[in-house]
Formats: structure tokens, C-alpha cells, sequence
């Protein structure tokens, strides 16, 4: 059997005990390395598990699934994903090989960022399409995601902003050269996100066309949810621009129409408690 097996945000404790029963009987266990990372290093899943941990990186995913599948009609093999194994389309796409391989398999969830994020006190329910915002480039500013957090904040839902990982990257020239040197890891910030959106806003600003939202727009940045280090922080977007939320992963929100209730709490993690004071007062 093939098991996916998701890992939760945390550290090696926050596995399911089905999922820590399935990694402990299988002969060889694979970890998802690019899509996502967890608080802790591979040594201290392996000293947790009582078993080796075969790191699992962008090529060996997408182009070298072979390795994964083999023998697994004859032995059990975990692969392993930080928050949930369906959090990345990635991992369907691996499913969908394995089911054309014959390979039997089975799904062991675990919380993700797609449900943790509740934690900044907006309600799931009212969350619309998630995006991805990437590092920009010189030559390659992308803001086609600006559409879809509008198209949130028309129906009044808040947006998911999930921040670019660039792990194991190789630069222009030694890819085209064909070195197998890498960058060092790279993980975006909400500071660094919300200064990009404000760009994208002033772009269209200086365009004359309609603004979905501003530099005043309500916010909330994660970082690290799930793991004892967590930090929430809420505020305009030109607040996020300079708050301070230590290391990976980061998160963005930007929120649609709030309740009273979701208010009261992002005003317990505001930069600016009377703005949230004066929310809650036009809100009532």
C-alpha cells in the first residue's frame, strides 16, 4: 500500500495517531520537501517515527515518481505532506499516477492552512477563492491574482493569500548551463506580499481603473500557525508592509465584510486598536 499522510503545521507530534501507526509500519517513508516545510528538522521526525526519512524534492515528485512506487505492491511505503495531503495539486497529480500504475493507496489527513487559518478569527464559511502571490523578478511582475481577491471582495469574502517557497531553485544561468547549483531557500513574507499588492493598487490607481481595495483595506497576516511560535497580526495592508512576524511560513488575509464577532477578534491582534474600535462601533 502506498499511504499519504498528512503531517499537520507544527512539529513531529502534530501527526494523527493513524497516521503515526501507518509511518511506523512502513518499510520506507518519503518527505515532501518543496511545497511546504515543518517547524523541525527531518532528524527530529526520524527520532519521533523510530524510522529513516527520505527526503523527497521537486524532481523526485514530479519526475521521478517511479522511485516512490516502487514494490509498493509488496511493501508499505508512506509519503509524507506538511498540513494535508490534498493541500497541493501536486499530490493529486501524484494519486492520479499511481491509480494509472494499479497501485493501491490511502489517504490519512490532517489539519492544513486552508482550515487553520480560522485561527485569525475570520470565519471559514465566509472565505472565498484562495490565491498565490509569488516573488516578483525584474522581468516578471505577475498580477493576475488581483482579479480574483476582487472578485472575493465583491461578494464581500475574505481571501486566503498563501506565499511563494522557493526551495531548491536554481538561478536563469545555472539552469541553462546545466548546474545542478542552488539558491538558497527563500520564503516570502507578509511584509513583502502586502508591499507587491500596494504596487499592483497604485499601478491601477495611476490607470484610472476601479480599486477592489487600498492601501486601507483590512488585514490580517500568520505566521507559523500550529506551531508554539505562532503569530497573528492584524491591520490595514500598508500596516503589513513593516509589522514584524519573525520567520516561515507566512500567510496573508485580506478580508471581505466582518460580523461584529470577527472584528472583536481581529481587534485582539490589531497594530491599532481604535481603528478596530471604530469598525465595530459602524458595524453596530
Amino acid at each position: 500500500m502506498l499511504y499519504f499522510v498528512g503531517l499537520g503545521l507544527g512539529d513531529a507530534t502534530d501527526i494523527t495517531v493513524k497516521g503515526l501507526e501507518t509511518v511506523k509500519k512502513c518499510s520506507r517513508v518519503y518527505l515532501e520537501a518543496y511545497t511546504s516545510i515543518l517547524g523541525v528538522e527531518k532528524d527530529k521526525l526520524e527520532e519521533f517515527y523510530g524510522k529513516d526519512v527520505i527526503l523527497a524534492d521537486r524532481d523526485m515528485v514530479e519526475q521521478n515518481s517511479e522511485e516512490i512506487f516502487q514494490n509498493t505492491s509488496e511493501e508499505d511505503v508512506a509519503f509524507l505532506v506538511v498540513g494535508d495531503p490534498f493541500g497541493a495539486t501536486t499530490h493529486t497529480d501524484l494519486i492520479l499516477r499511481a491509480r494509472k500504475e494499479g497501485l493501491k493507496y490511502q489517504v490519512i489527513h490532517n489539519a492544513s492552512i486552508m482550515n487553520a487559518i480560522g485561527c485569525c478569527g475570520l470565519q471559514l464559511y465566509s472565505f472565498g477563492e484562495t490565491i498565490s502571490i509569488v516573488f516578483w523578478t525584474e522581468t516578471w511582475r505577475p498580477d493576475s491574482f488581483y482579479e480574483k481577491i476582487a472578485s472575493n471582495k465583491q461578494r464581500g469574502m475574505h481571501t486566503l493569500c498563501l506565499l511563494d517557497i522557493k526551495v531548491k531553485e536554481q538561478s536563469i544561468e545555472n539552469l541553462m548551463k546545466g548546474n545542478k547549483i542552488f539558491e538558497p531557500p527563500r520564503f516570502m513574507t507578509v511584509n513583502q506580499a502586502a508591499s507587491q499588492l500596494i504596487e499592483i493598487i497604485q499601478k491601477r490607481r495611476d490607470a484610472e481603473k476601479d480599486l477592489a481595495f487600498t492601501e486601507d483595506s483590512i488585514c490580517v497576516g500568520v505566521a507559523r500557525v500550529g506551531s508554539d511560535t505562532q503569530q497573528i497580526v492584524s491591520g490595514t495592508i500598508q500596516d503589513m508592509t513593516v509589522a514584524d512576524l519573525g520567520g516561515p511560513l507566512h500567510s496573508l488575509v485580506i478580508a471581505g465584510n466582518m460580523h461584529p464577532i470577527e472584528l472583536e477578534m481581529l481587534r485582539e491582534f490589531s497594530v491599532d486598536r481604535g481603528l478596530f474600535d471604530k469598525l465595530l462601533e459602524d458595524a453596530r
